[in-house]
């Protein structure tokens, strides 16, 4: 098994691109590793990670655990508890109808109709933009999933977005260059963690 840092992660990939697969549980002299089904694909790398306490404290931030309680000993061997809160993605719906109405039903990164839509954080989610309709756009689950945690900018100037665009008209290529000028404006949320 192959160690290594936590720094050499992307943050911002836990809860995406990193997401819980099992689970690990120790005894009997012996580590369990127990994959979801499904999950076990013998084709990736397992990897060991070399965290220390306040690592995790941000790995737990960035998961999409709605709370999570470690124990742990610090460096001189007394016990700390953390608690971590973190507030779902989950998004109302009266909202997400309303950007879907908003936004004529269809993709606005590539202009489908007629398939399963979702609503993509202009400013990204991990990064405390809300669950707002000035902060959300309409968007097909492939075009969602393959902007990932990319900022909104890098987005708009990558080679699948420039492939895909070509499915939309100019009046939104338009709309989807202009949020840029306004995402200063997009209020952060705060996260309050709870000790």
């Amino acid at each position: 098994m192959k160690e290594e840092k936590f720094s050499e992660i992307n943050l911002l990939d836990i809860g995406n691109a990193i997401q819980i697969s099992g689970a690990i549980w120790t005894g009997n002299g012996k580590n369990y590793l127990c994959f979801l089904p499904g999950e076990n694909n013998s084709e990736n790398e397992t990897v060991s990670l070399d965290i220390s306490l306040e690592e995790w404290k941000s790995f737990i931030r960035q998961s999409d655990l709605l709370e999570t309680e470690i124990l742990a000993r610090d460096t001189e061997d007394k016990l700390v508890k953390i608690i971590c809160r973190k507030s779902t993605r989950q998004i109302d719906q009266v909202i997400q109808w309303k950007v879907f109405e908003r936004d004529d039903f269809f993709c606005r990164y590539c202009g489908r109709i007629g398939i399963p839509l979702s609503v993509d954080h202009i400013v990204l989610w991990e990064e405390g933009g809300p669950s707002t309709e000035e902060n959300l756009l309409t968007a097909c689950k492939k075009c969602n999933k393959t902007r990932g945690s990319q900022q909104y900018p890098n987005w708009l100037i990558s080679e699948y977005y420039f492939k895909v665009s070509r499915g939309i008209d100019d009046e939104t290529r338009q709309k989807n260059a202009a949020i840029i000028q306004t995402m200063d404006s997009i209020p952060r949320r705060i996260h309050v963690i709870s000790r």
